[in-house]
C-alpha cells in the first residue's frame, strides 16, 4: 500500500533545501520499440523518488515562495475511458491529488500555460539541465515567455540550477522504506542465484539459465530485471559487460551470472561464478580463492568513516598478490600497484552506488577527495578477474573469468551485505549444485 507520507516528506526535505525557486522535474517519456509496440515503461528514478506516482506524461513542481509558503503540484494524464479501454487505467488529475497528497493537479495538456505562470518572480529555476534536449529547449521557451511579460511586472528565473545536485545527494542516503524494498530485492535475486546454480548443467544454453533467474524474478513479484542479466559461460566471462547469452554451456567450464531484479524502482545487483559441473578444477579453485579473499578484505574496509577507495585499494592489494602467485604479474605487490600491471587482468573498480538505479547516483568524491562511506548508503562491492589467452600467460589460466559481487549496507557499527545468502565459498557452491538439479 502506498504510503504517501513517505514522499511528501522527501518533497518538503528538497522545497527545504531549494529555499526559494521553482522546481520542474519530468517522469520518463515511453519509448517506441517497433512499429506500434513501446517498451514497458519505466518511469525516472527522482521523479518516482519524490512522488511515488509512475504514470508516463506527467510532470512535478515544486515551488518554495519567498514568504515560506511551499506548494507541491503534479501534472499528468486526463481521465479517458477510450484510452483506458485499450492501455489500462489513468489516475486523472482528481484522482492523484487526493490518492499522491499533492498541493493540486492539472492536466498535463496545461503545463505550458500554467508553467508561465507558477515561473513568474520565481528567482531560481531548479530542473534537471543536460537530461533532455527537447525539454532543454522548452525550458528556455518557456522562461522565454515568462520574460515577455516584464512590463507587466513579471519577472522570470535569473538562475538556473541542476536540481540533481541536491537530489542525487538525497537519494544516496537510503531511508528505512528504501531498505525495506532494497533487502526484499536482494532476497528474490539471491534466490533466483540459487535457482540458476541448481539448475546449470553442460549442454544447456546460457539462454535457458538466464530464464530461470527471470522465472524467480517474476514469481516473487519482481517482473523486470534492474539490468539485461550477464549470463557468460567460459571465454564470454571475460568479456565484462557480455549480455548475448546465447552460447551453450560446456562440461569443464565456469559460468558467470551478473543478475539482480528490480523491485518496486529499487535495484538489486548480484554476481556469482560456479562450475558447470559442479565442482572447481584445481586451477579453478586457485584463481576464484583469490578473488574470493579480495571480496572479503573490500568487504571488511566498507566501515563508516572509511573513504569510498578504502574497499577498492583492499581488493587490488590481495589481487596483486594472488595475480603474482599466478604467475600473471611479476615484481612486488607495491610494483604491480604502482606500475598498474594488474589491469590486463581487473580492468574496473569494485563498486558503485546502488539503489533506484542500478548504478546509483551520488558523488563519489567531494573537492576533489574521496568521500567517507556513512550510515545509509548502499554500495556494492565486485573485484574480478579476467583471464585471456597470451603468450606471456600460462595456459592452464586461459579464458577463466570470475567476479564475485553483493549489496553492501553502511552502518552506524559496520555494514551489512544484503546479498550473503547467495552461496559464494567453494564448499558452499559445490554443496548446493550436488543437493540435486531442479
Amino acid at each position: 500500500m502506498l504510503d504517501i507520507k513517505i514522499y511528501a516528506e522527501r518533497r518538503a526535505r528538497l522545497l527545504a533545501k531549494m529555499q526559494h525557486g521553482i522546481c520542474i522535474l519530468p517522469n520518463a517519456p515511453e519509448q517506441q520499440r517497433n512499429a506500434d509496440a513501446d517498451y514497458p515503461y519505466r518511469f525516472d528514478s527522482s521523479f518516482y523518488y519524490l512522488s511515488g506516482f509512475n504514470e508516463p506524461e506527467s510532470v512535478l513542481v515544486l515551488i518554495a515562495d519567498s514568504d515560506g509558503n511551499t506548494r507541491s503540484i503534479l501534472f499528468c494524464r486526463e481521465k479517458d475511458m477510450e484510452r483506458e479501454i485499450w492501455h489500462g487505467y489513468r489516475s486523472g488529475p482528481d484522482a492523484a491529488q487526493d490518492k499522491f497528497g499533492f498541493d493540486a493537479a492539472y492536466s498535463i495538456a496545461k503545463l505550458d500555460e500554467k508553467l508561465i505562470e507558477l515561473m513568474g518572480n520565481q528567482p531560481v529555476l531548479f530542473y534537471p539541465m543536460g537530461a533532455d534536449t527537447a525539454w532543454d529547449i522548452r525550458m528556455l521557451k518557456l522562461r522565454g515567455a515568462v520574460q515577455e511579460k516584464s512590463r507587466s511586472g513579471v519577472k522570470a528565473p535569473d538562475e538556473l540550477r541542476d536540481v540533481r545536485t541536491l537530489l542525487n545527494e538525497m537519494r544516496l542516503f537510503k531511508d528505512l522504506h528504501e531498505l525495506e524494498v532494497m533487502r526484499r530485492a536482494a532476497f528474490i535475486s539471491t534466490a533466483a542465484h540459487k535457482r540458476a546454480m541448481q539448475f546449470t548443467r553442460a549442454g544447456q544454453f546460457e539462454y535457458q539459465v538466464e530464464a530461470e533467474l527471470l522465472h524467480e524474478f517474476c514469481r516473487n513479484g519482481a517482473r523486470d530485471p534492474a539490468y539485461t542479466s550477464i549470463v557468460a559461460g567460459g571465454a564470454n566471462a571475460c568479456v565484462l559487460h557480455y549480455i548475448d547469452n546465447n552460447a551453450k554451456l560446456h562440461d569443464g567450464d565456469l559460468l558467470l551470472i551478473d543478475a539482480g531484479c528490480e523491485l518496486d524502482g529499487y535495484a538489486s545487483d548480484i554476481t556469482r561464478t560456479f562450475p558447470v559441473n559442479g565442482q572447481f578444477s584445481a586451477v579453478q579453485k586457485d584463481v576464484y580463492e583469490i578473488v574470493l579473499a579480495s571480496q572479503a578484505a573490500a568487504i571488511a574496509a566498507a566501515l563508516p568513516g572509511n573513504s569510498w577507495d578504502a574497499p577498492h585499494n583492499a581488493a587490488l592489494k590481495i589481487l596483486a598478490q594472488g595475480f603474482i602467485d599466478l604467475k600473471l604479474c611479476h615484481g612486488t605487490v607495491d610494483g604491480v600497484l604502482e606500475s598498474e600491471a594488474y589491469k590486463k587482468f581487473y580492468m574496473h573498480r569494485t563498486g558503485h552506488w546502488l539503489g533506484m538505479d542500478v548504478h546509483d547516483v551520488g558523488e563519489y568524491k567531494i573537492a576533489d577527495q574521496w568521500r567517507s562511506l556513512q550510515p545509509g548508503m548502499v554500495l556494492t562491492v565486485e573485484p574480478g578477474c579476467y583471464i585471456r589467452p597470451s603468450d606471456d600467460v600460462p595456459m592452464a589460466l586461459w579464458n577463466i573469468g570470475i567476479r564475485i559481487e553483493d549489496d553492501v549496507l553502511i552502518t552506524e557499527t559496520g555494514h551489512q551485505v544484503l546479498t550473503d545468502a547467495a552461496p559464494k565459498t567453494v564448499a558452499a557452491i559445490e554443496a548446493l549444485m550436488c543437493e540435486g538439479k531442479i
